[in-house]
């Protein structure tokens, strides 16, 4: 497996792309039944190849991740040849980014001395998508990439 199995969650928001993706395997849902009943492990190995299958498609679509934490935000845009960060650390200790009135206080001091910035940016490795899922295991989440585009503007 190459990313990582969807959760119960996702598999049955999916319900529909997984039974088309059964069918293509030319597996009804008697086969399936009887699969998971008698062969577990193959069908395991047919969720994983969904899962990877989805991950893939997602993975080759998304264009921001922002990972943020009490301290820090790293906000990425994915492009075609290269990662793009910007990196942001609030240097008060009293401030918490992942509450309202921490995000509050730092949109209102963003420009202090409180607040440091970085901007780097890496070549992608042989596999940008297994990059990008890196990224999605420490923690970043997908977004439409407001908060990157902001600070772009006003730092680049």
């Amino acid at each position: 497996m190459k990313y990582t199995r969807l959760t119960k969650e996702q598999l049955e928001e999916l319900h529909p792309e997984f039974i088309n993706f059964l069918a293509t395997q030319s597996i009804d849902k008697e086969e399936w039944d009887e699969l998971k009943q008698n062969k577990p492990e193959v069908a395991e190995e047919e969720l994983d190849v969904f899962s990877d299958l989805v991950w893939e498609g997602v993975l080759t679509k998304v264009s921001f991740l922002e990972n943020i934490s009490s301290h820090q935000m790293h906000l990425f845009h994915l492009t075609e040849k290269e990662m793009k960060l910007i990196a942001v650390k609030v240097l008060n200790p009293e401030i918490d980014l992942t509450t309202k009135v921490g995000f509050d206080w730092f949109k209102k001091n963003w420009q202090s001395d409180f607040v440091d910035y970085m901007t780097a940016s890496k070549a992608y490795t042989d596999d940008p998508n297994h990059d990008k899922f890196e990224l999605i295991k420490q923690g970043a989440v997908i977004t439409k990439g407001e908060l990157f585009r902001w600070f772009d503007k006003v730092i680049g």
